[in-house]
């Protein structure tokens, strides 16, 4: 099992190295670039932080605004001085050749060194660490809650395959699956955020202005209360996939030999059940820990960070995108990169703790 994770580990290296290789190239053909915005800025009067633009040409708005890939000038700074532009382009980095500023993103980022925002006043790593309790918190809780409503009512499902609550349960779960999240977090917020109806639950930030004051107990309520709808809006609709699995998991178990000859030695229905079944059927359970949680961790928390006004990493992965902060956008996407690689090995090392039967040192 250790040169399994060894190579498993090393393996990050080249994951990682290709992921960052092509994202580079591509954002390098994409129009739009930090340089664009900021000559855009300067054209329609918007020089706040813009070196050299104190009374520069705010009626050069007419020029277009799209990059020339493998040149380094740009249509849009056509009406600007050639000297407010350069020193933009310097600003930003891009007055090296493209070998250059790849090989030093590279060497950056081995040491973890992501540079700082192009447009915000601060660090990445700063900026990530911000944010990442945020997201954190919304892919445990999240994920937390799914496993423990979906794998209980999973197995039940299971030992009561065809009855009636196996067909209401079923129904109910696909519902909720079918109701995008974001949709719902709005029904929550009209019903108890103050949009219509009750006012119950904050709608903004992870914790109260006066968290720090509040007594210990006060502040675990105090997050629980903020946390409530974000997360309800979070899990909706990840109960079905899972509960599913684990049904479909415990039927195709129980049905197998070693059930029935346990059942025929007089065995405890609950021991065959969570002594021997439990053990297998969990296998396909936890291979899917990982995807769930990063698609909880990243993708489904994006959305409900945004409506719910909370600074997570991946609403800071979409605000990067949309300014094209080429620092932050790497640097989000490499921590991304990162953990759900590292998640990856954690399944396997799983398998082995719930099966010691398992062997990875001899796949072939």
């Amino acid at each position: 099992m250790g040169a399994y994770l060894i190579r498993r580990l090393l393996l990050i290296v080249p994951t990682l190295w290709a992921i960052i290789t092509i994202n580079f190239l591509i954002v390098q053909i994409a129009p739009g670039g930090p340089v664009d915005q900021a000559i855009a800025n300067i054209e329609f009067g918007q020089t706040t932080g813009m070196p050299g633009a104190a009374g520069e040409g705010s009626s050069h708005g007419r020029s277009s605004l799209n990059a020339q890939p493998g040149e380094g000038q740009y249509r849009g700074s056509r009406g600007l001085d050639p000297e407010v532009i350069a020193e933009i382009t310097k600003r930003y980095g891009f007055d090296k050749p493209l070998h250059e500023r790849y090989f030093t993103m590279l060497w950056n980022y081995a040491r973890f060194d992501f540079g700082d925002s192009l447009f915000r006043s601060s660090s990445v790593v700063q900026l990530i660490k911000e944010s990442l309790p945020v997201s954190i918190t919304l892919g445990l809780w999240s994920t937390l809650i799914i496993y423990l409503v979906s794998i209980p009512l999973g197995i039940k499902k299971a030992v009561r395959n065809g009855s009636a609550f196996d067909l209401w349960s079923s129904t109910l779960i696909i519902v909720g699956y079918a109701i995008p999240s974001f949709l719902f977090g709005i029904v929550l917020i009209v019903l108890f955020a103050g949009g219509s109806y009750l006012d119950w639950f904050p709608l903004r930030g992870l914790v109260s202005t006066q968290f720090d004051s509040l007594p210990w107990y006060g502040k675990v309520t105090d997050y629980l209360w903020h946390i409530c709808l974000p997360v309800l809006a979070n899990v909706i609709g990840g109960f079905a996939t899972l509960t599913m699995l684990t049904k479909n998991s415990f039927l195709d178990e129980i049905r197998k030999q070693y059930v029935v000859t346990a059942r025929a030695k007089g065995l405890d229905e609950k021991k065959i059940l969570y002594r021997h079944v439990f053990r297998n059927a969990m296998l396909l359970v936890i291979a899917g820990f990982p995807a769930m949680f990063i698609g909880m961790f990243f993708t489904s928390s994006m959305l409900i960070e945004v409506m719910f006004n909370l600074n997570g990493l991946g609403l800071l992965g979409y605000d990067a995108m949309l300014q094209r902060d080429y620092p932050v956008m790497f640097g989000t996407l490499y921590i991304f990169t990162l953990i759900g690689l590292l998640l990856n090995v954690l399944s396997d090392i799983t398998y082995t703790l719930v099966d010691p039967r398992i062997d990875f040192e001899g796949r072939q």
